[in-house]
């Protein structure tokens, strides 16, 4: 893939599985990269706050573009996942997910999308979910929640083309990350053999690494994808939502 010596970005969730490997990868293809997460991070500058702060929000894609003296790419990486039936959520379910999952990239997308037009144009990429975008069971909170960031992508590569600035999503299925792995934990399972079961059920093997995800999210904000706007990449190793 192309060098991008010189571009600028800010990822979200920068600390987990996936954000610390977008942080690498687009860090080896020459990008200066700004991550915010709830704890430091390996990117070249790290911001730590709460996205489900409103006012943090609001003022990271500035804060990112003073430290870097621009923005080019802003990745929407970070994400929560809330499992089991409507009938067993609360409140409190709702509304961090929505919080982390759609209004924080409703806000960041808001900031950032100014800085990157007076600059000339720059690239947003989102990570949704397949199951955002293909619903399957016991998931309700999170699928509406990435079926929300899946629309606004669509919109937003709509919106904003015209000044240069391309909105894409990428959409993993199962990925290996700590994540993943807490969640059977939780319910009681081996995360070792749990992993097994999934790459069983992948027709590529095995889900995603981290690394996967991260390169599809590299090529998105590269100007290799230039003709990209408001696609919905499915990162799923052939697998369908089960």
């Amino acid at each position: 893939m192309e060098n991008m010596t010189g571009k600028t970005a800010l990822v979200t969730g920068a600390a987990g599985g996936i954000g610390g490997a977008i942080v690498k990868v687009l860090q080896a293809h020459g990008v200066t990269v700004t991550g915010a997460d709830l704890r430091g991070c390996a990117a070249d500058h790290a911001i730590i706050g709460d996205l489900s702060d409103a006012s943090f929000c609001d003022q990271l894609p500035q804060k990112a573009a003073e430290h870097m003296g621009g923005l080019d790419i802003l990745v929407n990486n970070a994400g929560i996942i809330t499992r089991g039936k409507i009938t067993e959520a609360s409140d409190k379910d709702f509304a961090l997910s929505m919080a982390i999952n759609v209004e924080a990239p409703f806000r960041l997308c808001r900031a950032a999308i100014p800085i990157m037009a007076h600059a000339g144009g720059g690239a947003i990429v989102n990570v949704a979910s397949c199951w955002g975008v293909h619903p399957g069971p016991n998931h309700p909170i999170y699928v509406m929640s990435k079926a929300a960031v899946a629309s606004l992508t669509q919109c937003l590569g709509m919106d904003h083309a015209h000044q240069n600035i391309r909105v894409n999503a990428v959409c993993p299925n199962e990925v290996n990350t700590p994540m993943i792995r807490t969640g059977f934990e939780t319910r009681g399972l081996d995360p070792d053999k749990a992993i097994d079961e999934l790459n069983a059920s992948v027709p590529l093997g095995r889900i995603a690494e981290p690394e996967d995800i991260a390169d599809v999210v590299a090529f998105l904000a590269s100007d290799q994808a230039r003709y990209l706007c408001g696609a919905l990449i499915e990162a799923n190793g052939g697998k369908p939502v089960q």
